[in-house]
């Protein structure tokens, strides 16, 4: 199976060393990685822990990015479900960080850099100063400031976006190819119960469908900007879409039997990546995509070739 690993520098990640410090929320991550998603209660009762000990380890967890979370609609209110980010943590220094990493090929791409769309409204785009063009008019998506955007939504279609196939250009062979980001569903103000099927194209194949659970407005993004309303779309999931020779994968779980010998990447001087809503999807939630200065995580779209030198 395909596996999502970090590397941590000791003379840089204070915050992921601090949070493995603590013997509860070593076992935390240990129950999450074993069991899968939980929500606070049910690893509070595994671990026969007070249930304010759980929420407040998961907080620090959280922010040293180890674990990521979702709220979901429950029987009585919502519950908030905890899933772990990473299968493996290596902690190494720079010079063996660099030597982990080098035969990895990392391209950052802005979430307004898309070279081509089609979008329905309502939709929208702003940057961390505010709105780009005017709100729920497709054609704004056109104008040349998009390059700005932290925030982009809309309730179907697609954006797509052309990388440079790095690893052909380096003459190596591709062993894995994947795609990070933060998404969300999309609702007029926010719904944390509102599925969506987010498609993932890459080279006109479909690798495989998402359903997000909903558009996430419960409380401030870490990086949210305090202009943006509260009652709007707050952050999104950290997704990991990875294709290897034996399928793809979300977040290294298996979600379609799509290879990347199917995609033929080889043959191609670009990459390029669809993320939409099509009209036929059974959940057609919307999409919102997060870049910097908005949300719970600050980054591009990240595209990670790994390849054998």
């Amino acid at each position: 199976m395909s596996k999502n690993f970090l590397v941590v520098d000791p003379s840089e990640g204070e915050d992921v060393l601090r949070a493995f410090a603590s013997p509860a929320r070593v076992k935390v991550l240990k129950l999450l990685h074993v069991r899968g998603p939980m929500n606070v209660n049910d690893i509070a009762e595994a671990l026969e822990l007070p249930q304010s000990t759980v929420s407040s380890n998961v907080q620090i967890l959280e922010q040293a990015g180890l674990i990521r979370t979702e709220t979901q609609r429950a029987r009585k209110g919502n519950q908030k479900i905890c899933h772990s980010s990473f299968d493996q943590v290596l902690v190494a220094f720079k010079e063996d960080t660099d030597a982990i990493n080098a035969n990895t090929i990392a391209v950052n791409m802005p979430i307004g850099l898309f070279t081509s769309c089609e979008v329905s409204a309502p939709c929208g785009l702003c940057s961390p100063e505010g709105i780009i063009g005017l709100l729920d008019v497709p054609n704004a998506f056109l104008d040349p400031n998009r390059m700005h955007a932290g925030l982009i939504w809309f309730t179907r279609g697609f954006l797509e976006y052309q990388f440079p196939n790095n690893a052909k250009l380096a003459n190596r062979k591709l062993e894995s190819m994947e795609f990070s980001m933060e998404l969300s569903s999309e609702v007029p103000g926010t719904a944390s119960d509102w599925p969506s099927d987010i498609t993932v194209t890459v080279n006109n194949i479909d690798i495989g469908t998402w359903t997000s659970p909903g558009d996430f407005g419960d409380k401030r993004g870490a990086y949210t900007p305090s202009w943006w309303k509260l009652k709007g779309s707050q952050y999104g999931m950290l997704k990991s879409f990875r294709v290897t020779h034996d399928g793809s994968y979300v977040d290294g779980v298996k979600f379609s039997p799509v290879t990347l010998k199917e995609l033929d990447i080889e043959e191609h001087h670009s990459i390029r990546l669809r993320l939409g809503v099509k009209d036929d999807a059974k959940h057609r939630g919307g999409l919102n995509i997060f870049g910097r200065g908005f949300g719970n995580y600050d980054q591009d779209i990240t595209m990670r070739l790994a390849t054998n030198r």
